[in-house]
């Protein structure tokens, strides 16, 4: 530990980029966004993401524009398009460890709190996926990081980092990536101001006037996109896939759960950390009045959890941009517990015994949480490739069109619409109606048309070939 944070940084690379291209794309959500990057890249259309032709425009394009780039230079393989969420999972950690100390805590607070956030599951899981939600917790936390210490040294250099946090997180996730920032400062600035009982305009007007900075990015995408789609485009953007998803009115958009949702996710929220962030939530409640450190990341927990709690569509992804606040929660519950076991390093119980030994023990806790990622890596993934792997369908459209035969995919869900694109680097036809799928098999005798359902499809369908994705059996049908 002579060198915390070049020691941080190896393990880092080593949990988010082992084995990082061991599987195939798995998931809907892979399968969908590996999809729209290739496409991206085969249209050389860097404004308008698509889908199997059609405009998606979910989100902002920014991880679309870094998987494209990926697939551009190193090849359209699962490793390329997932080399953008794993940089931002270490970019994430290494920032983390840098405003730690910035702050004046310890190099060994800031450093367990690095390594903690590195080892969460669904941390490590997410940041070793193709998706925005890993650039999304960069932004978070740059922003959030940079405002804190703005508050109390207003340098050029936090005010970059704030601007480019903002950038970054709206880039990623629209409003949503200006909302999870947002909502932490708005509490922390009324907190301080109800406990301070006075007013610090400045201190509203500073966050404010950068988030401003922070947009411009996303508006010059936006006025570009406006060119080429109109306000349809924009409300697509803004509204439907924005506001619509937090109000409930976009129902085609799915995720809904009760507002207690996230309520029964708690106990897998931060494993296998849980307990210390639990436990050191509950250790520091009475010490937030003195401690303003404390209180920034607590508030930073429990008003991103309400916002989420309140929004109609729900998902445990969405917590990610929680996770840095919680690591360093239970980095600082951790150091509580070792200074107690510290006084009890004469005694001769057993947890004397344990107090003696605690820096070994808590090594070795920590190998075995990062061997059991590296294991999870190495052969649990690979091995969930037998079912839920796209890769065997897609060579089976390949083989037909080997064999001079013309596949279409009829009502094609995203997740296949955007393994197809993915693997096979070209758009396959699309059918609609029950009219268009007939018209294209009855064309040819050796058309081919890809459905999915749970019942097999009747005459006069003929169906050649049965391929399952998961749960999910794909048809080859013909007539």
């Amino acid at each position: 530990m002579s060198r915390p944070a070049p020691l941080l940084f190896l393990l880092g690379c080593l949990l988010f980029f082992f084995a990082l291209g061991n599987h195939q794309l798995q998931g809907s959500t892979e399968a969908r966004v590996a999809g729209i990057a290739m496409e991206m890249h085969l249209d050389d259309d860097w404004v308008t993401p698509r889908l199997f032709g059609e405009p998606f425009l979910e989100k902002p394009p920014l991880s679309l524009w870094l998987d494209a780039g990926a697939i551009r230079v190193f090849g359209g393989t699962p490793w390329a398009v997932r080399l953008a969420s794993a940089f931002a999972g270490l970019f994430s950690v290494m920032v983390l460890y840098a405003m730690l100390r910035r702050f004046g805590r310890p190099k060994a607070i800031a450093w367990t709190a690095g390594i903690l956030l590195a080892t969460m599951a669904s941390y490590w899981s997410n940041v070793r996926g193709v998706g925005e939600d890993a650039l999304l917790a960069l932004g978070v936390t740059m922003a959030l990081l940079a405002f804190f210490q703005g508050q109390r040294h207003s340098t050029a250099g936090n005010a970059l980092l704030f601007v480019a946090g903002i950038a970054i997180a709206t880039l990623s996730k629209g409003v949503l990536g200006l909302a999870m920032p947002g909502v932490v400062i708005f509490a922390f600035l009324l907190a301080e101001s109800l406990m301070d009982k006075r007013l610090k305009i400045t201190d509203w007007l500073r966050p404010g006037l950068l988030t401003l900075v922070g947009l411009i990015p996303l508006m010059i995408w936006l006025a570009v996109l406006y060119q080429r789609g109109g306000a349809h485009a924009l409300g697509e953007v803004l509204l439907t896939n924005s506001v619509g998803r937090f109000s409930g009115s976009f129902v085609e958009a799915g995720h809904y759960e009760p507002f207690y949702y996230y309520l029964t996710k708690l106990p897998e929220a931060f494993l296998p950390w849980n307990i210390l962030v639990y436990l050191g939530l509950w250790h520091f409640r009475k010490s937030l009045m003195a401690n303003r450190y404390l209180l920034f990341f607590t508030v930073w927990i429990l008003a991103q959890f309400l916002m989420l709690t309140l929004a109609s569509s729900k998902r445990t992804v969405y917590l990610m941009s929680m996770t840095p606040a919680a690591a360093v929660i239970a980095a600082e519950y951790a150091r509580v517990l070792f200074d107690r076991l510290k006084a009890r390093e004469g005694a001769s119980t057993l947890l004397g015994r344990i107090a003696r030994h605690r820096q070994a023990l808590a090594a070795g806790l920590l190998t075995v949480v990062i061997a059991s990622y590296l294991a999870a890596a190495q052969w649990a993934m690979p091995r969930a490739d037998i079912e839920l792997s796209f890769l065997p369908l897609t060579e089976q459209i390949q083989t037909l069109q080997a064999n001079g035969q013309e596949v279409a995919l009829f009502q094609a869900n995203e997740r296949v619409g955007g393994a197809t694109v993915f693997y096979t680097q070209k758009v396959l036809k699309g059918l609609d109606t029950e009219a268009q799928l007939h018209e294209f098999l009855k064309a040819s005798p050796t058309n081919v048309a890809v459905m999915s359902g749970e019942s097999e499809p009747v005459a006069p369908l003929k169906v050649l070939k049965i391929m399952m994705v998961g749960r999910q059996p794909y048809y080859f049908v013909g007539e």
